[in-house]
């Protein structure tokens, strides 16, 4: 497999225009941004282009305006900012404006890269997608990731192929299916997996236990069986919830063991499986953590996540946490800075973890100057 071209193979940039996805996907209120950590994220490798005398051009989508113009997903809040922060760059309109940015146009592409010299992938959030900004570029113009996407890379494929053990993984969220792959790719390379979220109740009804009106999805129950059985076979343990907290039959508060009665639904892992779980992170040499341990938005049930996000931020251990909820969890709890890495892309994430490749690293691998 070809090398992925870096930052220091485009050669000379100076008076270069290079085109640099981003992903500007940032969170919104009413035209407002309300975290610009994405912007921030894009500053190093903009900065190494523009003092080494390029002329950088970036682009981005926002939200899914399913290929038209929304004046609700324009750029203009995005712009607006990055123009504080980095004055005199570029930033192109919504690129799912166009249909042929999903839809892989060569004609969007040809579009997006007239005038172009070069090209800088640092979206790891959308490397994932075989979209036209993302894999169209590298077929023509010499290509590079930028820094953001460097990183991302090295640790999450760090931890797939050469990570310090004990592994853990910390799995959470409400499908089993979403994850299914990740587990299966996982399970070959941890020493334990913990699972909370709803998922953990299609695993707890594999094993025999009531789940009452819990979410779950009846259709995985033989396939969490499989996996339990597989991570037996493969001396891995499944850590799963000994306690729960949710709501009872009339809806009022209530915590429970293993089982919940009828119409009980459960909402979070309980104060005795926060404490366990923790235990086994703290002991941990490497920790993935991807999806929350409960419904955190709900200051009731926020307590299983909490503990465990507090974990991550105590352990030793190198922690990597998968972007999506996980990061909103460690951002409402203050604790986003005391991990080792915050990935930027949930979907990216866990693919690079379940198959140690994207399209968009791909793409990079066949530009012009890749060795």
């Amino acid at each position: 497999m070809s090398r992925i071209p870096t930052l220091a193979d485009l050669g000379d940039v100076r008076g270069k225009r290079v085109l640099v996805r981003t992903d500007f996907n940032v969170p919104m209120d009413g035209g407002v941004i309300t975290d610009d950590f994405r912007i921030r994220a894009a500053l190093p490798t903009i900065n190494w282009l523009t003092e080494r005398g390029a002329t950088v051009v970036t682009a981005s989508h926002l939200g899914r305006p399913k290929g038209q113009p929304n004046p609700k997903y324009s750029m203009d809040a995005v712009r607006a900012r990055l123009a504080e922060l980095a004055p005199g760059v570029e930033l192109l309109e919504n690129l799912r404006f166009d249909a042929g940015e999903e839809g892989n146009d060569p004609a969007f592409v040809a579009k997006i890269t007239e005038g172009i010299d070069l090209y800088v992938d640092d979206a790891f959030g959308a490397c994932h997608r075989a979209h036209a900004s993302i894999v169209g570029p590298p077929k023509a113009l010499p290509s590079a990731m930028g820094l953001l996407l460097q990183k991302e890379v090295e640790v999450l494929l760090g931890l797939r192929n050469d990570p310090k053990h004990p592994f853990v993984a910390v799995l959470g969220g409400s499908k089993i299916s979403d994850k299914l792959g990740v587990v299966e790719a996982l399970l070959k390379v941890v020493d334990s997996l913990v699972v909370g979220g709803a998922m953990c109740f299609t695993f707890l009804s594999a094993q025999g236990y009531p789940i009452g009106d819990s979410l779950f999805e009846p259709d995985q129950v033989a396939t969490c069986k499989r996996l339990l059985a597989q991570a037996k076979a493969g001396g891995k343990t499944i850590h799963l919830p000994e306690d729960l907290v949710g709501v009872d039959a009339k809806g009022q508060f209530a915590t429970f063991g293993r089982s919940l009665p009828d119409g009980a639904k459960g909402f979070d892992i309980g104060p005795g499986t926060a404490a366990a779980f923790s235990d086994v992170i703290m002991d941990a040499r490497t920790v993935f953590w991807n999806g929350p341990m409960g419904m955190f938005e709900d200051p009731r049930f926020e307590a299983g996540t909490r503990t465990v996000a507090q974990a991550m931020a105590d352990t030793k251990a190198f922690t990597v946490v998968g972007g999506g909820d996980s990061a909103a969890a460690l951002a409402q709890f203050g604790l986003d800075d005391e991990v080792s890495h915050v990935s930027t892309g949930g979907g990216a994430s866990l693919e690079l973890l379940e198959l140690g490749d994207l399209p968009g690293l791909a793409a990079l691998r066949g530009a012009p100057n890749a060795k």
